[in-house]
């Protein structure tokens, strides 16, 4: 039982640190810190909400099959009962922690399209921020290290 209540509470923990994950525009990485980016100045045309689906890393696959398997071990009679049993518990524990951590790390975001000085029109998608854009808005384009990500311009 002490072995089944630590392995849940370490599936508990892996899914809080995944959730914990943000591509929020407002959130910059520590390798992008005073690193030259380019700006680009541009026309916000139009704005739409999306849902950036969630990621399928396998850890929370591996967390509920590991958990789920070591709990339907413990169930069974006999050795050969405890084995079935803790192999399909583990499937089970398998497929919901991959559900889980897909709707833990699935995200709000909004496809910003923008007409840049050039005419070139650019889309974007990002993680919604503290900045509501709407179009006509002047915004930026940060480009760094391939990553984009849209501002309102400076005024």
């Amino acid at each position: 039982m002490k072995r089944t209540m630590q392995n849940g509470f370490l599936a508990l923990s892996v899914s809080l640190l995944v959730a914990c994950a943000s591509n929020s525009p407002d959130v910059i990485q520590r390798g992008d810190a005073q690193r030259l980016s380019q700006v680009q100045d541009g026309v916000v045309l139009s704005v739409r909400n999306v849902v950036v689906d969630g990621s399928q890393s396998g850890v929370g696959a591996a967390v509920g099959g590991v958990t789920g398997a070591v709990a339907g071990a413990t169930r069974g009679g006999s050795s050969a009962e405890s084995n079935v049993i803790g192999l399909l518990v583990g499937v089970a524990g398998a497929v919901a922690g991959n559900a889980i951590e897909r709707m833990a790390t699935r995200e709000d975001a909004v496809e910003v399209l923008v007409q840049l000085k050039g005419g070139e029109r650019r889309a974007v998608v990002q993680a919604k921020g503290e900045q509501t854009l709407m179009p006509g808005d002047a915004v930026i384009l940060v480009t760094t290290g391939g990553k984009v990500r849209i501002a309102k311009a400076p005024r």
